[in-house]
């Protein structure tokens, strides 16, 4: 029951974040959506860092638990690339409040922890890309430069996710997908 209820608060508190205007949520704002006292958030969550913690391991999960399927399934390292840019852009899509975790803009005033977690999942993304780079040079020969275009793949995922947000989620993320993943293929 108590993680039904934990899960619950974690399902609320994504969807508040769906919000485009963007306003900062309270535990008293979460509180009441939920129509429970804070006191029984702080049942299940010691504050409201750990309620962000728990989105940011959803998020990871999900977006890692796909590249691991992508990089498995795939044997192309060039497609595995560009499968992982569309799965992220799509995710964001799917998950607006998350997109908004992604950027860090539902983090602002919350425990810089949250960001420093933000930016360990960017890199870990970047790093996912940089490997099927690598394996691509190793198939083809290509002039690719893992590092580089592995780090252009993730500001280009980075600035749409951004622009999805600061569009007020008007801007798909996957709008133009196919064309602008076309430029990353050398």
């Amino acid at each position: 029951m108590a993680t039904d209820r934990k899960q619950q608060i974690l399902e609320t508190l994504a969807k508040m974040l769906e919000n485009p205007k963007g306003e900062k949520i309270t535990t008293a704002s979460l509180a009441a959506k939920l129509d429970v006292s804070e006191a029984a958030l702080y049942r299940h969550f010691a504050n409201k860092a750990q309620m962000f913690e728990g989105l940011i391991e959803f998020i990871e999960a999900s977006i890692f638990g796909v590249i691991n399927k992508i990089t498995t399934e795939e044997t192309d390292g060039k497609k595995q690339a560009q499968l992982i840019v569309s799965m992220l852009l799509r995710f964001a899509e799917k998950n607006p409040g998350m997109a908004r975790v992604l950027i860090g803009d539902a983090l602002v005033n919350e425990d810089p922890a949250l960001q420093t977690r933000i930016n360990q999942l960017t890199d870990r993304i970047e790093t996912s890309l940089k490997q099927c780079l690598k394996i691509a040079v190793a198939q083809n020969g290509k002039k690719i430069l893992p590092e580089s275009d592995a780090n252009l793949m993730t500001c280009y995922v980075l600035g749409r996710w951004q622009q999805f947000v600061r569009s007020g989620f008007k801007r798909k993320p996957t709008e133009l997908v196919q064309t602008q993943l076309a430029v990353f293929g050398h």
